[in-house]
């Protein structure tokens, strides 16, 4: 039985050493390495074993007993909480690691609510229990009441836990027959369905307690996948290795994939066929070319030069976008003896790695900028450009990526009609609650406009980051709806359509009323308890909000939620304050209305009136000529009318 298990944590609880430690248990390795000295199996970038810290997903494959796991070692800093994210799609299970020191921190939760998005089966792992102020039945205590009252011990409640799932079983047990089989056959159940949670507790690095949740892990795992059913798969991530060489990675979720298979898959709203030309199983850094592969196995391949992170091939499933958000954005300066076309082809090519990065070049202003989660993830990009490209960059201080939206539903309207050209587009653009997204639907009937051409507008509202008039700032939480639009038999060509629905939806943002959204931590501070007043009263100087706060012995603890754009620096300063007693543990806690907007928009300046690359006007035709008509008059020359 074929299982793929991911491994995740917040920074530093030991997920990495606890990766390393299965695998040496079950002799894939021979020795054991420790992160600490960067020669660990999954820590396989210079960068990761230079920082001592996991920054790229990595994969490990083992057998043990009747089951073959492929293990995914994914990174647990919040800067890299996208890596993260990339894999769950493709787990069938996956194990969160605490520290019983440090306990549960602010990434932990997210890590749990992205898991919980997913629809992922969980298994908990409390490390560290034989480091020093360890309190592993204190972390217990805190899952259950912040994650779930259905986290049990195993040592201690698995068997009550599980007598109460059904009416049989609390017969049984209270009878004093309990049924090994019985139960574990109803513990199996109730984890694949989210309705029950193991905890285990031990140490990664004496080996303590690791051998017991193997066995278990193996015991409460299923999976049942169709061996015979036409292939497809899930494309978890993209990577170039050392040759160049563009790899797929991607988990086979039905039939079998053969060397030289050709299959399609969707690109925007085209299918694109691609031919496999390898297919490799890895360990870390190694990996064993094979023929073919199955159902439930785990891969890279070569050959597919159009798969992103999130392409679903064959099934039924849709594309993924990730919820994980960047926060930030930076300058990226280089050496001007190197070609701007040199640095954009490395940084396009890490931009395949990690979409998020959302590399842009602004013509006008000649800056390269990208968005990033946070400062240690430039360090990170500084050096892999250094290692991978020989490129020495430095980046611009931080600045918070705003987003944009709108408070009314309006209708936009764009026409693009320069000679022998056609096309116009009406799209009503409508508010979505936080978090939402860019959402396309067509009211458009096919008699009016054929199919193709919708789909068409559909491809040309994903193709780019739009942006708004407020900030420049890219739009977020719209639901566009293609009303009508109109093409011409003869003058209609690639293109056409572009330019009218960025027009369109320049048009709608113009009309609407807009508002700028900024970044929020999800924060959780613990302090002395002498210090508990400062501490709230910063978050109210910072315009934040908190929970009421907990105390234990001497230490205060409070949770809340903060501006990014008021507390990127707050670490340092609580650090001073307390003596270094203080600790901060953030995470990403979406995006709300800007406290601060009229400040923010003096800051910036930008004028949408003076944005050529962004315009909001209509192009007809007369006599033969085009002619551009402003925004706030187009609707009065569109030819399509809506009843």
């Amino acid at each position: 039985m074929k299982k793929t298990i991911g491994i995740l944590a917040h920074v530093d609880a030991g997920k990495t050493t606890l990766a390393e430690q299965l695998l040496y248990n079950t002799h894939r390795i021979r020795t054991r390495g420790r992160v600490d000295d960067g020669d660990t199996v999954l820590d396989t970038d210079a960068v990761e074993r230079q920082r001592g810290i996991t920054v790229f997903s990595d994969i490990a494959c083992f057998p043990y007993r009747e089951s073959l796991f492929y293990l995914v070692d994914t990174p647990g800093h919040i800067d890299f909480a996208a890596e993260m994210e990339r894999v769950l799609p493709v787990l069938d299970y996956a194990v969160l690691v605490i520290s019983s020191v440090e306990g549960v921190q602010g990434h932990t939760e997210t890590v749990w609510e992205l898991l919980r998005e997913y629809r992922v089966p969980v298994f908990f792992f409390i490390n560290k229990t034989d480091r020093v102020g360890a309190d592993p039945q204190g972390v217990l205590r805190t899952l259950k009441s912040r994650f779930s009252p259905d986290i049990i011990d195993f040592e201690t409640e698995y068997t009550e836990k599980v007598a109460e799932l059904r009416e049989d079983l609390l017969a049984l047990y209270l009878e004093d027959r309990v049924d090994e089989a019985l139960w574990a056959e109803a513990a199996v159940r109730a984890i694949r369905e989210r309705e029950l949670f193991l905890c285990f507790c031990g140490s990664a690095l004496n080996n303590e307690g690791v051998d017991a949740f193997l066995a278990a892990l193996d015991r409460f795992t299923v999976t049942q996948f169709d061996e015979a059913a036409p292939f497809a798969g899930q494309v978890f991530k993209i990577r170039y290795d050392k040759q160049g060489n563009r790899l797929t990675l991607l988990k086979i979720t039905g039939g079998t994939l053969h060397v030289r298979d050709r299959f399609g898959f969707a690109v925007e709203d085209e299918t694109v066929y691609e031919t496999v030309h390898e297919i490799r199983r890895y360990t870390g850094a190694k990996y064993e070319q094979v023929q073919a592969l199955s159902a439930g196995d785990v891969c890279a391949v070569t050959g597919l030069r159009y798969t992103q992170a999130g392409t679903v091939i064959g099934g039924t499933g849709v594309n993924i976008r990730l919820k994980t958000t960047p926060m930030l954005v930076a300058r990226v300066w280089f050496d001007e003896s190197i070609p701007l076309r040199t640095v954009l082809e490395k940084f396009r090519l890490l931009e395949e790695e990690d979409p998020l990065l959302g590399v842009q070049w602004n013509e006008a202003l000649q800056e390269l900028r990208v968005h990033i989660m946070g400062t240690v993830q430039l360090e990170i990009l500084q050096a892999v450009c250094a290692e991978r490209f020989g490129l020495q960059v430095q980046f611009g201080a931080c600045e918070v990526l705003y987003q944009e939206t709108i408070r009314n539903t309006v209708i936009g309207c764009g026409h693009f009609e320069p000679l022998k050209h056609y096309a116009e587009v009406h799209l009503q653009l409508a508010p979505l609650p936080r978090g939402s997204g860019i959402v396309f639907r067509s009211a458009c009937p096919q008699d009016v406009l054929d199919k193709s051409y919708q789909n068409l507008i559909r491809t040309h509202v994903f193709e780019k980051t739009h942006t708004g008039v407020l900030a420049n700032m890219p739009i977020t939480d719209l639901e566009i709806t293609l009303l009508t639009g109109r093409a011409h038999l003869k003058h209609t060509h690639g293109g056409d359509f572009r330019e009218a629905v960025y027009r369109a939806i320049r048009q709608g943002l113009c009309k609407a009323e807009s508002v700028l959204l900024e970044p929020l931590y999800r924060f959780s501070i613990t302090v002395p308890g002498g210090d508990l007043g400062r501490v709230l009263a910063d978050v109210q100087k910072m315009c934040g909000t908190f929970e009421a706060p907990e105390t234990m012995g001497g230490t205060a603890m409070v949770r809340g939620t903060l501006p990014v754009s008021e507390a990127m620096d707050y670490a340092k300063e609580l650090l001073a304050f307390t003596k270094g007693s203080g600790r901060i543990s953030t995470a990403f806690g979406g995006y709300a209305e800007c406290h601060d907007t009229a400040a923010v928009l003096e800051k910036i300046g930008y004028d949408p009136a003076h944005d050529r690359e962004n315009s909001a006007d209509s192009v007809f035709c007369s006599h033969g000529s085009g002619f551009v008509v402003k925004w706030q008059e187009a609707d009065g020359y569109m030819h399509c009318r809506l009843d």
